[in-house]
This record gives structure tokens, sequence and C-alpha cells, in this order.
């Protein structure tokens, strides 16, 4: 068996190195394993693992999702957020920074995406803050970290791929992510208390003034808020209502999204072209990793390779809380090399098995991954919420992840609390669904 894991990471890395599409490495690699290894009819056995992987009724939520997040990014959905939070933000030590951290718990209960909700809330809250002086530092920091629990909090689009990859209810994902999630965004509310106390310097002397704000246009503020409510009432609301399974919530969703752009003046043909050809792209990209991925998981099962890797791991002898530590270390190194997507579609296979060996939930350890997937998107050098961030402020790439690396700090331990206490993530699961 260890020639086939050899071989596994040989080719994959080798496929990786010359350039080749995650999607297509994932694939090739499964081929060129079961050509080696197995005597059986590939061109029968390839396409009935794609039709499989590729009708799985849960995926439809996936181009929805995307969908719904290509119209929002168009709308003036971040102006209204800004304008609506900005008033109670000021009550709080580190006053409109917690415009970022709050603007994108929203935003990314209604986009399922971290690049998109980094985007969106950074196109307004980053030049507003600038102009009115906060610290640079804490400004993109907390912006970054806080752009990452749009894979966390529901819906997201990496627990969909976990979901549909791993076999697990996604509906169940989406529940379980909730309270991590808002206690993720709060300790992030809270460092940015924390810091702006310890060095008052980072907020202008200037804004004390919102904390006078009368209440009645705090109250009246509120309505700023309504287009992303209405859009949370769409997807969350019918989900959780038992109104519409993960993929009819989603359609739902779109026919929000498409309202509230229609209402705000940003439908056009020019947009709704853009819409749909950035779907388009966004979906077979994702369509194509996800059938590579689902190839090699099935051919590695075939081969026996995660059972192998699986009983080395337990040879180890690690206690349940070191392999998770040795499996944050893990994935922290691999962030430094890929995106999140493809970490999970690549390891998954290999890692589950693991875990699920070691005795922990597969719903406890989605939420894992996913802070995990989280972790890589702000770890240089191919975080992709670096990325966006640089696009937005032309600041360099060292720069954005020096000053965001508190909120990495964050993470790492937010992960240990999880694994020392899993029920924050399968209370509500248990709960509402027993």
């Amino acid at each position: 068996m260890t020639i086939e894991v050899l071989a596994l990471f040989a080719i994959l890395f080798a496929l990786l190195a010359c350039g080749v599409w995650i999607g297509l490495t994932l694939a090739l690699t499964a081929t060129l394993l079961l050509a080696m290894f197995r005597s059986i009819p590939l061109d029968k056995l390839l396409p009935q693992y794609a039709w499989n992987i590729l009708t799985t009724q849960e995926l439809l939520a996936l181009p929805l999702f995307i969908l719904m997040g290509e119209l929002l990014f168009r709308t003036r959905l971040s102006r209204s957020l800004f304008q609506g939070l900005a008033p109670w933000a000021g009550l709080l030590p580190g006053r409109l920074l917690h415009v970022n951290v709050i603007g994108c718990t929203i935003f990314a209960a209604i986009s399922g995406s971290s690049a998109a909700t980094t985007q969106v809330i950074g196109r307004m809250s980053l030049n507003e803050l600038l102009r009115r002086g906060y610290s640079r530092d804490i400004a993109i920091g907390s912006l970054a970290g806080a752009g990452t629990l749009g894979f966390l909090i529901p819906p997201s689009n990496i627990m969909i791929i976990y979901g549909v990859l791993g076999d697990v209810s996604i509906l169940k994902l989406f529940t379980a992510g909730v309270l991590p999630g808002l206690l993720l965004a709060a300790t992030f509310m809270g460092w940015v208390m924390l810091h702006t106390s310890l060095k008052p310097s980072m907020v202008p002397e200037t804004e004390a003034k919102l904390s006078q704000v009368p209440w009645g246009e705090r109250f009246a503020a509120l309505k700023d808020l309504a287009p992303a409510l209405f859009l949370i009432a769409c997807v969350l609301g019918s989900m959780y209502g038992g109104l519409a399974t993960p993929s009819e919530a989603a359609a739902v969703g779109v026919l929000g999204a498409g309202l509230v752009a229609w209402a705000q003046g940003s439908m056009s043909q020019q947009v709704m072209r853009d819409v749909l050809i950035g779907s388009v792209v966004t979906c077979s990209m994702i369509a194509l990793i996800v059938l590579g991925a689902s190839i090699l998981g099935n051919a590695a099962a075939f081969l026996g390779i995660p059972q192998a890797v699986a009983a080395f791991v337990k040879g180890l002898g690690l206690s349940p809380f070191m392999l998770i530590v040795v499996l944050v270390i893990f994935y922290l190194i691999l962030g430094c090399f890929l995106d999140g997507f493809s970490m999970i579609v690549m390891t998954l296979p290999i890692v589950l098995p693991i875990v699920k060996g070691a005795g922990f939930d597969e719903i406890w350890f989605g939420i894992f991954l996913v802070l995990a997937v989280e972790m890589a998107q702000i770890t240089p050098p191919v975080g992709f919420n670096l990325f966006v961030i640089q696009g937005l402020t032309e600041d360099g790439l060292g720069y954005i992840a020096r000053v965001t690396m508190p909120y990495l700090v964050i993470m790492i331990g937010f992960v240990l609390l999880l694994t020392l206490w899993p029920g924050i993530v399968t209370i509500l699961p248990r709960v509402l669904y027993g």
C-alpha cells in the first residue's frame, strides 16, 4: 500500500508543479493510479463517476448561490449596510471599525462567499474609514479577518462542497455554522475593542461624537438594513422555517437579489451580461474541481488508500486533541500554497476517514474544515482575501498579511476551543434535528 500512497502524492504534485488546472490534476491523478494498480474498464467507470457527482441534487444550490452573489456584488448593498450600521457601531470602543465585522457578518449570511464578502464590504468601508482618519493597519486587518466569515456563516459554498463530497446533510452543516460564526465575529469585535483601547490613536478623536448621535437617528438608520435583512429572510428564513430545501432557498435568494438590484436601480443589460458570464465561469471552474475530486476520492477508496493512511495515523497513538493540532499545522502549511477550495477537495478523501476513526463527528469536522479554509484565505502567499484587499488598496501582500496576523491567531485559538468544546458546533443541529 505504501507504493500507492507515494504514487498518489508524486503524480499529484508533479501535475500541480507543471501548472495543470486543479480539476484536471485530480482527475488525471485518479486515472493514472487506477491504470497503474488495477485492471478495470476506465472508459466505463469514469463516465459513471462523472454522472453520479454532477447530477447530485444537493449540488444544485451551489450555482444558484454563486448567481445570487454575482447579483449582490453589483448592487449598492454595501452603501446601505454602512449607513445602517454606522450610528450603532459608534457606541462601541473602536467606533466604525466594527462596521467591517458586523457588515461582513450580515453579508456572509446572504452571499456564501468569503471573497465576495470581503470585496463588497471593503469597497465602501475601507475608503470611508481611511478618509475619516482610522488607522490603516486595523482597518485593513479587521476587514481581511472578518471577510473570512463568508464561508462560516450559512449559506456557505464550501459547506455545500463538503456536504456533497462527504455525504453530509447540508442543512445540518448550515445550522452548525451559525453559533461558531457569530462567536468568531464577536471575538473579532472584542479584539478590535481591546486593540483600540490599548492604542487610542488608532481611532481619530473626532469620532467620539458618534456616541452622541440621537437615538432617533439610530433607529431611523435601520431602514438602510432592510435590503440585507430581506435577503436573509429569503434564504435562511425559508430554510429554517421548513419552507424550502437548501437548493430551493438558493432559488428564493436569487429572486430576492434580483428584486433588490431592480429596486436599487442596479439592473441593466450590461449588468445582467456580467452577472451571467461571471456565474458561468465560476460554476464551470468549481464543477471541474468537484468532478476531479470525486473521481480521485473514488479511486483512492477503490485502492484502499484512506484506510491505509488512517491505520498509519492510528498507529502513531495521537490523542484526538493532538490529531487536530497536527491537522491545523498541516492545513496552515497547505494554505500557503493552495486556495482553500482546492485544499478541501484534495485532502477530504484521505482525512475524513481518519477523523471519523478518531471519534470526531462529521458535522463538527465540516466546521473545522471551513475554519481551515478561512485561515488559508489570509495565509500568504496564496491567501485569496489578501489579493482582494490588495486590489482595493494597492498595498503590498506582505503588509496586508502582517496586519491580518492577529485575526489568524484568533482563528487558530478558536479551532482549538471548538476541539475542547465540540458542543459549540453540534448543539444547534442536535436540538433542531436530533
